[in-house]
C-alpha cells in the first residue's frame, strides 16, 4: 500500500495502530528570474500573478513530497491530521511547511 494522507486525523475502513510521531516537509522559493520579471509587470497592471501562484504551488508540493518521504523513513504507512504554513522569509522568498502525524494503519476487519 502506498502511503494513505489525509487533513482528518482517522482513515475511513482503518485504524491506526502505532503513532510514528511528527513528520514535515519545509522549502523555501524565491522567484524564477522568469517568474519575477512576469509577476513584477503584473504587479503594475494587476491581476492574478501566475507566475508566483506557479512558484507557491511548486513549494506546497515539494513540501508534501518531503513529508511523504519522512514518514516512509519512520516506517509509517500513512499521515493524518496534514496541514500547511506558509510565510515569507524575505521580501522575494517564502517558506511552505506541510506536516502532520506519521502512523501506521491496518484495514479493519469485517
Amino acid at each position: 500500500m502506498d502511503c494513505m494522507i489525509t487533513t482528518t486525523f482517522s482513515i475511513e475502513g482503518y485504524r491506526i495502530v502505532e503513532y510514528k510521531g511528527l513528520v514535515r516537509g519545509i522549502i523555501v522559493r524565491a522567484p524564477t528570474i522568469s517568474q519575477g520579471i512576469v509577476g513584477g509587470l503584473k504587479q503594475i497592471v494587476g491581476g492574478r500573478i501566475g507566475a508566483y501562484t506557479e512558484m507557491c504551488e511548486q513549494a506546497r508540493h515539494q513540501a508534501y513530497e518531503q513529508m511523504k518521504a519522512h514518514a516512509v523513513q519512520m516506517g509509517a504507512n500513512a499521515i493524518v491530521g496534514v496541514r500547511y504554513d506558509a510565510s515569507e522569509v524575505v521580501s522575494t522568498a517564502t517558506e511552505v511547511l506541510c506536516y502532520g502525524t506519521a502512523v501506521v494503519i491496518e484495514p479493519v476487519s469485517a
